[in-house]
């Protein structure tokens, strides 16, 4: 079987770019990334794009989806599948391999389980109408037309009720159905290979730790500090920072004085990243259950050496990597 793209997936601080971009070098490829802050001009120490990563020996090597929009614009995962089937198609026109980075799960898994994003239409008169109905009627509505109602999160919160019936009832439509016909059909077909990177827990925190101690040495504050103060400029109020991950949140916060000192929220802050790294890594073993097979390169810190070990498991999968167009 030949593949036409790699996904290079695992948990923060375990060298996935470096890993990608050797792979890029090797095998004509250009990298897509999978990361939902990287896609945010401005975010650059917090988010971690480290883009002097994508020169290996004095080649660049191209990148796609870093930096495609400010943060007056909400980037979402439709967005983001939009953006990667461009990408994807335009690197394989010219005969090149994508090769996707990322440890944003959902980005990832959206293009691996091909999720039908279809944009939701509201239907005329149909609010109109819900908007007549009790609570109580509208709990019996959704509870009676929902196939399968796991949560009922929804309940008590009126405008919630009406906004799930009529998601729910666009969803079931024929309208709908067409739809994710023709999105299918537009799609390009991916055969991807998916190898996982990651390293002993006990490991990972360590590089977190230390990763952050550089980036609070680069300038994480001030970068902070600055995308807040051109607020009206580029929309970076500070709900709006917080909502950007832990890096931009427990900065946000400290500046806005809700931590006793900065050795403070530094220590919260690393230890929050832990954690988050430990459920990337549970989101990645439920991705396998659900059927996609991960290839897992051995948990060693050596990162040539991990990428000698991808490089096997494509010839073992591959015989010859072979780029389609």
């Amino acid at each position: 079987m030949s593949y036409n793209c790699i996904f290079v997936i695992g948990p923060t601080a375990v060298g996935k770019t470096a890993i990608g971009v050797r792979l890029a070098d090797r095998f004509n490829g250009e990298i897509i990334s999978a990361d939902s802050r990287q896609v945010y001009k401005g975010l650059d120490i917090g988010s971690g794009k480290d883009l002097a990563d994508y020169t290996l020996n004095g080649k660049k090597i191209p990148y796609h989806l870093i930096d495609v929009c400010d943060l007056k614009r909400e980037y979402n995962l439709f967005d983001f599948q939009e953006d990667f089937y461009k990408a994807f198609s335009d690197i394989t026109s010219r005969g090149k391999l994508p090769i996707c980075v990322g440890g944003t799960g959902m980005y990832v898994d959206s293009i691996l389980h091909h999720y039908d994003m279809i944009p939701f239409v509201e239907r005329p008169g149909e609010r109109a109408e819900l908007e007549t109905k009790s609570e109580k009627e509208l709990e019996e509505i959704l509870t009676r037309e929902k196939e399968k109602l796991h949560n009922t999160s929804e309940f008590g919160d009126k405008e919630r009720m009406i906004k799930s019936i009529l998601i729910n009832r666009f969803n079931i439509s024929e309208e709908c159905r067409l739809e994710r016909e023709k999105l299918r059909a537009s799609r390009p077909v991916l055969k991807p290979l998916v190898i996982g990177t990651t390293l002993d827990r006990s490991l990972v925190r360590e590089r977190i730790a230390k990763r952050l101690s550089d980036r609070m040495e680069e300038g994480l504050i001030e970068e902070v500090e600055n995308l807040h103060a051109r607020r009206e400029e580029n929309g970076a109020e500070w709900s709006r920072l917080e909502a950007l991950g832990l890096e931009y949140r427990f900065v946000s916060d400290y500046l806005q004085g809700k931590y006793k000192s900065k050795e403070e929220m530094k220590n919260l802050l690393q230890l929050a990243i832990g954690q988050f790294a430990k459920r990337q890594e549970t989101w990645f073993r439920c991705m396998e259950k659900k059927g996609i097979k991960i290839h897992w390169l051995p948990q060693i810190m050596d990162v040539e050496k991990r990428f000698e070990a991808a490089c096997k498991i494509l010839e073992v999968e591959n015989g010859k990597l072979k780029v389609e167009s």
